[in-house]
């Protein structure tokens, strides 16, 4: 699913125009974005969590020129699905 068909689905399932629709998913994508960047804690129940990890500096290789590389700490959000979702996941499909 992408933005756009988040967005139709939104403004389809809340009886909204798709501007009004889009102003929620920006809404929340940015409200996401910017607790991230302050290092918080993003907890959905029953869908998951997003969460910043540290990954300390390595050496690693350039894999075209086989050359050795220094790579920098960096913190990459991180996603872990919640159980209730999970669980859905995990049971088979049904046969339409």
């Amino acid at each position: 699913m992408t933005k756009s068909q988040l967005i139709e689905e939104v403004a389809k399932r809340a009886n909204t125009t798709v501007k009004k629709a889009e102003l929620i998913v920006d809404t929340i994508f940015s409200s996401m974005v910017e607790a991230l960047e302050n290092n918080d804690r993003i907890e959905i129940r029953g869908f998951g969590s997003f969460v910043n990890k540290s990954y300390g500096a390595y050496v690693g290789r350039n894999p075209r020129s086989g050359e050795s590389i220094e790579v920098p700490p960096k913190h990459l959000p991180f996603f872990k699905v919640g159980k209730e979702l999970r669980e859905i996941l995990a049971k088979p499909k049904q046969a339409l």
